[in-house]
């Protein structure tokens, strides 16, 4: 059959002279061999004026189709000669049998379905560009051309697998018949409606009991191999062209998941996170290659999913976002001609197909008839049920089929995967006559008109919706990519990096976090994400604050209850904004024990800390309580009451509203409290196996930080435990009878696992027993008279000095006044000053060799920092207690106010050494709170910055700058002129004890 082509059917050649260039090759293709057979017919069909006119039509408007033509004459011939459906088949005749794959070798195969999809392009442009075919049927022959290459392609890739005996395959004959492996076409596949330079949108799953594996431990990574190979037969370009381009980023949570997974996995993915914006996808979901039977079957389980039962119109919002998202592109904000995107701008396809979709999912769960893959099929159905009227139906449908024909000519005139109109005048004169426009106006107006109607019934379905995100400017994070518009809202909060802010969030929307996974958690978090992100811009570094949440998130044990919470509570986000923003330490442990955030809430939470005693009775009344009968729940209430107390100075802390030497008394009496709240519980539940004694006991001191009631946030608590027990009591008085020794060596390290033992509810306090008698080759607990020995015999020059720090917490009230009145007995004796100058100086020198720092912000180390002072403070109690036993106390600050009083160092400078352990104090403080690793200025939030400025009492940071390095030269001056000085006149020191 022949068919009769008319000139006012086909458009006109734009370009003369490329047109005479292309029957001038059309001729040259008789002098070719391969053509030789054929060459009088080419030379008839360029004779005859309506074949004429087409191969016009194909020269004078398109290079590509040009190229098609002269390499394939032949399909031009069948066409002609026999019919465009006769001409379809033969071009995708030798790839349209799967099975015939099986052995063929690679290059055969991608040469195979290069040809089939070249020839077929070519037939369909033919069809296209003479209306001899409606829309319907081009973007099927177009569909139908990619479903049968991938097949093609999957059956070769598949039996290659097998050969090498990867999987074994229930029919190696015809790899695809119940393989188990299967590919989802979704967007234009899925619908059959491939434009002419579409990627293909592919969805790889294999169902693993239809598997029979070879190597099961290498399943996974045997299918994404073959899956890649897929992809790249598919896509790479070679001599004979190219296929399709795929995209798998359809699949669920590409970021994260591989090219190909489980059924079952998916399955999941879509119950438990799933999105609407993937329910929008899934309306189009076709299987398109594989083992057909196996992808229904999962197909079938998923209508649920994306049919629900009942309305939801809650799903227009995230429909709607993805379509603002598409408008922010280039050209999609107005309707103008030139550079229009006449599929993602105003008025255009997607436009039509978003108002298809939204009401389907609407509807679609009580409507069979509007489950339909087909966007103007759809549009019938809703008409039918209703939803629209008949002139919107007609007027969409209308506008679609236009807008697809200009996509089609844009496309197929270079082989470009564009829908963009020209910018140029002459591109859309171009464009206007190969749609077959006499003029470019008749076209332009045309156009406009179509995308005009478009656009106003899209808006009365959409536009009337308050901006998602309730901002001013647009917050979307629904689909897999980023939405232009989005990422430059973000830019103008203040994130710079604003493409990680929004994958992030992306990332969380897919439930990649505990918190997120619930259905649930994730829409009170998209409601939350306007106020979010608008604290987290208002710190002075956005960026880390939002990576300090991102940490905190992905700590989250579970979300909808904090979510809520936060809901109901904006002023509670606000601070965790602030403190995402300037400690991130603190935002890390959030994550971890977010369950302090409800004590936040709490009336006198910003009061100050009540004194210890009181602490101790609500410890103790918590510890009472009804069912707390065992040591793990002891432990775990401990640490619950305990946390919320650090979280309370720490957020004070942050916010400058107490001294430093209050915040660290008040951690060191949190310490304190549980110590005293929890050993008589330990002590009484190890007496119910081993006894006890009747007089004596054991006695729990601190020494360092917490026994000057200094603590900084995270420090260890520094202790020694002491026992005492009347002469000739030789064992306990219990079941299973312990010495003396083992008895309270084993409570000693009940009491240390009390302490610092992980529970669910995390560590107490982290311990260090290294300052006992002996250090840690001596035992936990230490006999009072072994103490007493030691500390007046035995014990080193820097023994003496942690001394100094000596504080009872807990124990019998008779031992620890005995092991204080040894302590003061030692501390007070008359000392050689020489010897006690040179320990004291060639101690800090060991200490500067070894662990010595010049950081200007190691607070702790460097000279003229805390050691310095702290050395300063214990040389001088050391030197001058035995005629001034006033001057004791394990508080630095109060030894340097006491060493004035006693005239010991000139009033002002005692008083000046004091205020400065007090600033060395309040920035180590801070530092610990805000800063993992070492805190460098120049990486230093300006929130941070003021911050540690307010801390050391100075107007901002470039004061602050100034007063560290004056206060460390300062103190350093003192330590030389009391220690450095006089130790160096002594001459080399010879040996220390």
């Amino acid at each position: 059959m022949t068919l009769a082509w008319t000139q006012n059917t086909l458009p006109a050649p734009f370009d003369a002279e490329r047109c005479k260039t292309g029957f001038e090759r059309w001729a040259e293709l008789a002098r070719k061999p391969i053509w030789e057979n054929q060459a009088a017919q080419f030379a008839e069909l360029a004779e005859n004026p309506a074949h004429r006119n087409v191969l016009g039509a194909l020269f004078g408007n398109s290079p590509y189709l040009t190229s098609l033509a002269l390499r394939d004459p032949d399909m031009i011939a069948i066409a002609f000669n026999d019919g465009l459906d006769k001409a379809f088949d033969t071009a995708l005749a030798d790839v349209s049998q799967p099975a015939s794959a099986a052995g063929t070798d690679q290059a055969t195969a991608m040469m195979q379905v290069r040809r089939a999809k070249r020839r077929a392009a070519l037939v369909i442009a033919l069809a296209d560009i003479s209306n001899s075919w409606d829309l319907v049927k081009i973007t099927a022959a177009i569909s139908k051309t990619a479903e049968t290459t991938l097949n093609y392609t999957l059956a070769h890739c598949l039996s290659a697998t097998a050969r090498q005996r990867s999987l074994d395959l229930p029919n190696p004959d015809d790899p695809l018949r119940d393989c188990g492996i299967f590919a989802i076409g979704m967007g234009k596949l899925g619908a059959n409606e491939l434009n002419y330079s579409s990627d293909i949108d592919l969805i790889f799953l294999y169902d693993g009991e239809k598997i029979g594996w070879l190597d099961p431990d290498r399943m996974q990574q045997i299918l994404v191999r073959m899956v890649r190979d897929i992809t790249r037969i598919m896509e790479e370009r070679t001599g004979d062209g190219y296929v399709f381009r795929t995209d798998l980023r359809l699949r669920p949570d590409p970021a994260s998941t591989p090219p190909i997974m489980s059924a079952l996995a998916a399955e999941t993915y879509y119950e438990t996170v799933g999105q609407n914006w993937e329910r929008a996808a899934m309306i189009k979901a076709r299987i398109v290659g594989g083992d057909y039977k196996a992808g229904q079957d999962f197909l079938k389980i998923l209508r649920p999913f994306v049919w629900r039962k009942h309305l939801d119109f809650l799903a227009i919002q995230d429909i709607h976002s993805i379509k603002r998202q598409i408008n922010a592109l280039r050209g999609g904000s107005k309707v103008n001609v030139p550079g229009h995107n006449i599929k993602l701008g105003r008025g255009g396809i997607r436009e039509i197909e978003f108002f298809a979709q939204t009401q389907q999912l609407i509807w679609g769960g009580r409507e069979l008839s509007l489950r339909c893959r087909s966007t103007c099929e759809a549009l019938r159905e809703l008409c039918k049920f209703k939803q629209i009227s008949e002139t919107v139906r007609d007027e969409l449908i209308e506008a679609y089929e236009f807008l697809r024909n200009v996509e089609h000519r844009l496309q197929m005139t270079n082989d470009q995967q564009t829908q963009t109109l020209p910018e140029s005048e002459e591109g859309l004169a171009a464009l206007a006559c190969f749609l077959g426009y006499d003029d470019c106006e008749g076209f332009k107006n045309d156009l406009m008109g179509y995308l005009r109607r478009v656009e106003s019934h899209y808006a009365e379905l959409f536009e009337e919706d308050s901006p998602l995100g309730g901002t001013e400017g647009s917050l979307v994070f629904t689909g897999n990519e980023d939405d232009p518009e989005t990422l430059r809202q973000l830019q103008q909060m203040g994130f710079e990096n604003a493409t990680m802010v929004s994958s992030t969030v992306r990332g969380w929307h897919h439930g990649r976090y505990r918190a997120t996974r619930s259905r649930r958690a994730r829409e009170i978090l998209t409601e939350l994400m306007p106020t979010l992100l608008t604290s987290l811009s208002e710190t002075t570094n956005p960026d880390m604050a939002f990576r300090a949440f991102d940490e905190f998130l992905k700590g989250l044990p579970a979300g909808v209850q904090l979510f809520s919470l936060f809901t109901a509570n904006p002023d509670l986000l606000r601070l965790l904004a602030t403190i995402a923003g300037t400690a991130p330490r603190m935002a890390k442990y959030l994550g971890r024990n977010a369950s302090v955030l409800d004590y936040v809430l709490m009336s006198g939470f910003n009061d100050e800390l009540p004194d210890a005693a009181t602490m101790l009775d609500q410890l103790n009344e918590q510890l009472s309580q009804p069912g707390a009968e065992m040591v793990e729940q002891w432990l775990d209430i401990a640490r619950r009451w305990a946390n919320d107390q650090k979280f309370r100075i720490d957020v004070q802390t942050i916010h400058n509203r107490h001294t430093p030497h209050q915040a660290g008394k008040a951690l060191a009496d949190v310490a304190d409290v549980s110590i005293r709240g929890l050993f008589p519980r330990i002590a009484a539940d190890f007496a119910q196996k081993h006894g006890g004694f009747d007089e004596g006991g054991l006695a729990v001191f601190a020494l360092g930080k917490h026994g000057g009631q200094e603590l900084s946030p995270g420090s260890d608590l520094d202790m020694v435990f002491v026992y005492d027990v009347p002469e000739g009591c030789d064992e306990s008085d219990g079941e299973k009878p312990l010495s003396p020794g083992h008895y309270f060596i084993r409570l000693s390290q009940r009491y240390i696992n009390a302490l610092s033992a992980p529970t669910a509810e995390g560590v107490l306090f982290e311990t260090d027993l290294r300052l006992r008698p002996s250090g840690s080759k001596g035992p936990l607990a230490c006999h009072f008279n072994s103490f007493d020995s030691y500390q007046t015999n035995e014990a080193w020059t820097w023994e003496h000095m942690a001394l100094t720090r000596l504080r009872p917490v807990f124990g019998p009230e008779k031992l620890q006044q005995k092991v204080m009145e040894s302590t003061r007995r030692v501390l007070r004796k008359e000392r050689d000053f020489h010897k006690l100058v040179r320990d004291v100086y060639d101690m800090r020198n060991r200490m500067a060799a070894s662990k010595g720092s010049d950081q200007a912000w190691d607070i702790k180390l460097r000279r003229g920092g805390l050691v310095d002072l702290e050395f300063i403070a214990q040389y001088l109690q050391l030197n001058h207690a035995h005629d001034h036993p006033e001057i004791l106390s394990p508080t630095t600050r109060k030894v340097f106010k006491k060493l004035g009083k006693a005239g010991i160092l000139p009033a002002e400078e005692a008083a000046w050494l004091a205020n400065a352990s007090s600033f060395w104090l309040a920035l180590q403080a801070m530092v610990r709170l805000t800063t993992e690793g070492r805190f460098s200025p120049e990486n230093a939030s300006a929130d941070l910055r003021g911050m540690l400025a307010g801390a050391g009492q100075c107007e901002d940071f470039s004061e602050l700058e100034k007063k560290l390095a004056d206060t460390a030269e300062r103190v350093k001056q003192v330590y030389d002129r009391l220690i450095t000085e006089p130790a160096e006149k002594l001459g080399p020191i010879a040996q220390s004890d």
